[in-house]
């Protein structure tokens, strides 16, 4: 680009002196071009309220949790530190005994039968949830338009009955005299089981109480899976036939590699749900007969509200959250390796 300066000589007609003007005229190759201006703007990256105005948006939700879970969670772990009976809520003393609560508890042959119940009571529930989920999530990829809007009504039905109002239709359905579970038993020849008492022993009482969580849980799991499954090209399906393979084959090399992270993540919720029920275990049998359904909610409850050892009760609850923790950096940790892979 070639710069020229012309100097121009121009008398001024007021004072008859001259004024000497500098005009510079830049040429460039295919017409004259001006300077572009210069932007004022620091290069010092966003400003402070761009960078922080995410944390200000969320900061009401979080004090809300903090405030909601935070303050009791942090109660419950002084009280558990604490010799808290009705004595002492009466008199509005406040006892500390250290570690004792936690000691006799991890001592305790009953807390560890309950723990190994509950563990047991929770795999059993979420292996049947996950298959029964799985396979209602297929049919329900399967079905036409007009059947699956059938099916995922009575699925909603299912999953929106409140937890209480479930189970009362349950207690109803295997009564000992007027179950409809029962009769129908006796309808189809098991004279037997007429008056059969399904919350006298512990096995039957804990079918009942599976029967009702599993009943519960495999609308979530049917419909994440038929929103994964709808996900997954067709032309998988199509290269998969034609290699040769059938519906096993299909689930094991293409839908359930495809779906993997749905089935950890489900798992893990439900995992979780099934460890914390309460409602359920609690309204059929309160955890009888004899304790043998007691799972650790129920049983911190009946030991803390029940027995009035509050103190006690809020050790069981603490090392439940522990275990919970526990389950929770185990999950963490798979999902970052995954994370790692891709």
């Amino acid at each position: 680009m070639a710069v020229h300066s012309e100097r121009v000589q121009t008398q001024s007609p007021d004072t008859g002196k001259a004024a000497v003007a500098t005009i510079e005229t830049s040429v460039a190759a295919g017409g004259a071009k001006g300077t572009p201006k210069k932007s004022t703007r620091t290069a010092g990256g966003p400003g402070f309220g761009t960078r922080f105005a995410p944390y200000l948006l969320l900061l009401p939700a979080t004090v809300v949790t903090l405030g909601l879970l935070g303050w009791p969670l942090l109660k419950t772990v002084l009280v558990s530190f604490q010799n808290l009976n009705a004595r002492q809520l009466v008199q509005h003393l406040t006892e500390w005994n250290g570690f004792e609560n936690y000691t006799e508890q991890l001592t305790n042959s009953e807390f560890w039968a309950v723990t190994g119940r509950t563990v047991a009571f929770t795999l059993v529930n979420v292996v049947l949830i996950m298959i029964g989920g799985s396979l209602v999530g297929l049919l329900l990829n399967r079905l036409g338009k007009k059947m699956r809007l059938v099916l995922s009504v009575g699925l909603l039905l299912a999953w929106a009955m409140p937890v209480v109002a479930a189970t009362t239709v349950y207690t109803w359905l295997f009564d000992t005299r007027f179950g409809v579970v029962n009769w129908f038993l006796d309808q189809l020849g098991w004279h037997s089981m007429a008056a059969y008492n399904w919350t006298g022993s512990q096995y039957s009482t804990f079918f009942v109480i599976i029967l009702l969580i599993v009943w519960g849980s495999i609308p979530f799991v049917a419909f994440n899976m038929y929103a994964g499954l709808t996900t997954i090209p067709k032309e998988l399906y199509e290269a998969a036939r034609m290699d040769g393979a059938g519906p096993t084959k299909i689930f094991t090399s293409v839908i359930f590699p495809s779906l993997k992270p749905f089935f950890l993540a489900t798992t893990f919720l439900e995992v979780i749900w099934v460890f914390k029920a309460f409602t359920q275990v609690y309204a059929i049998k309160a955890g009888g007969p004899d304790s043998l359904t007691r799972t650790l909610p129920v049983h911190a409850f009946l030991e803390g509200s029940g027995a009035q050892h509050y103190g006690t009760g809020a050790a069981i609850a603490v090392l439940t959250i522990l275990m919970l923790g526990v389950l929770m950096a185990y999950y963490f940790r798979i999902i970052l390796k995954q994370e790692d892979e891709l």
